[in-house]
């Protein structure tokens, strides 16, 4: 009775509120398709989620903790074994098939490396002001970066750049040197689209480190310019280092009528699927363009499209404010406590679920181009559920801990986590 006292209440209840609609949504976008089992297949990996979670909140957070490097490890294994067993779907070795299930490695591995990244930013051995200190903690974040890219699955890896980037911003290092770092692959990022994507960047990233510095030195441009460069240059030859079908992607990014029934045809789909569903939404079972299967796979990627169409305006703006009142009650978790292994953990799934969100939903609407990344807690895929409900399993077991933990302080303390 204890325990049931110290559940966030609001935390349960957006989760629970977010898996309920991807439920609905999967069963929705598969029904008379003939292939019911997707449903009941994400009912099953939803259920064993909720027990892992419970699991999870009712060890001791110790555990987690002092064996992080251990499920680091085991994640990278993971990610390896793939590569070379792995199942190929549309052109990645992401996936393992295990009896009926197909199982993929890198979205558990993500939660893995917040915790190795935690683990070690938070040790008392730790300056993160020292450059030796700093690349390893970069290399725990690259490491399975690359092993992702060979799959290859750029979607995935480009979601683990944001919440390193906030970890190490939470764990003290200057969020000015990390502009300097980051701004330079970020233009040779945007190379890989469209050269006045590239000459926009620079002149507005040159700006913010303007505004964060309040005068211009010499080594801002000295981080401009060689990234400028590189950017353009990676341009002329982004048809020989990205693969056809992404070159086809960025193409319908930034035109999608260039191929309307080949690469573009998902991204018109969805934009007319949610603009069809109006305030309330042509109801349960009733969206044209979901029942008609307008969207292959509408189920994985596009699913806020069958969300948006059939429950409107009102369903989407619904589905939203479960997501933010999820991210607030983390970010209340996190400000509460004083343990730095903690708030660096929820720091990290904060930023990954933010991420996964605004990438999922803007590149339905059109305003990022499809790579791929699950919409969390609602889109189908047990590898995805799985790997977030753990960490609400933390979530909640920190929550429960936190008078153990030290609370109400805005300074982070090298607390040793209790055992």
């Amino acid at each position: 009775m204890e325990k049931q006292k110290k559940l966030d209440q609001w935390l349960l209840a957006s989760v629970a509120g977010l898996i309920i609609m991807g439920l609905m949504s999967i069963y929705s976008a598969t029904n008379g398709s003939g292939d019911t089992s997707l449903f009941y297949r994400q009912l099953a990996w939803a259920l064993f989620g909720i027990t892992v979670a419970a699991v999870v909140f009712y060890n001791n957070g110790h555990i987690v903790r002092n064996n992080a490097y251990i499920f680091y490890a085991i994640g990278l294994l993971l990610l390896i074994i793939v590569l070379i067993f792995g199942k190929k779907i549309a052109g990645q070795t992401s996936w393992m098939k295990i009896g009926f299930f197909s199982f993929q490695p890198s979205e558990v591995v993500k939660m893995a490396t917040i915790l190795a990244l935690a683990r070690y930013l938070s040790d008392d051995s730790t300056d993160i002001h020292s450059i030796p200190h700093l690349f390893i903690a970069l290399a725990i974040a690259f490491i399975p970066m690359m092993l992702i890219m060979l799959q290859p699955d750029m979607g995935t890896m480009l979601t683990i750049l944001p919440f390193v980037a906030t970890m190490l911003i939470m764990a003290g290092f200057d969020s000015y040197f990390l502009m300097l770092i980051t701004f330079p692959f970020i233009l040779m990022i945007a190379g890989l689209f469209n050269i006045h994507i590239v000459l926009a960047l620079a002149i507005i990233l040159g700006i913010i480190l303007l505004f964060k510095q309040k005068k211009f030195k010499l080594h801002q441009l000295l981080c401009i310019g060689p990234g400028l460069a590189a950017g353009l240059f990676i341009n002329s030859f982004s048809g020989e280092i990205l693969k056809p079908h992404q070159i086809k992607r960025i193409q319908t990014f930034i035109d999608p009528m260039s191929d309307p029934q080949g690469a573009g045809y998902n991204a018109l789909q969805a934009k007319i699927a949610i603009s069809s569903g109006g305030l309330w939404g042509k109801g349960f079972l009733a969206g044209t363009q979901t029942q008609l299967r307008f969207i292959p796979a509408q189920w994985t990627d596009f699913i806020f499209c069958v969300i948006a169409e059939e429950l409107g305006f009102i369903g989407a703006s619904l589905l939203i404010a479960l997501y933010l009142t999820l991210i607030l009650r983390l970010i209340g978790i996190i400000a509460s406590i004083t343990n730095k292994f903690v708030q660096l953990t929820l720091g990290g799934f904060v930023s990954l679920m933010f991420v996964h969100v605004v990438i999922n939903i803007g590149m339905t609407i059109g305003l990022i181009p499809v790579i791929g990344v699950p919409l969390p807690f609602v889109s189908y895929g047990g590898s995805s559920l799985l790997g977030n409900m753990i960490m609400v399993g933390l979530a909640l077991n920190f929550f429960s801990n936190k008078r153990n933990l030290g609370y109400h302080s805005n300074v982070f303390t090298r607390d040793k986590f209790p055992p």
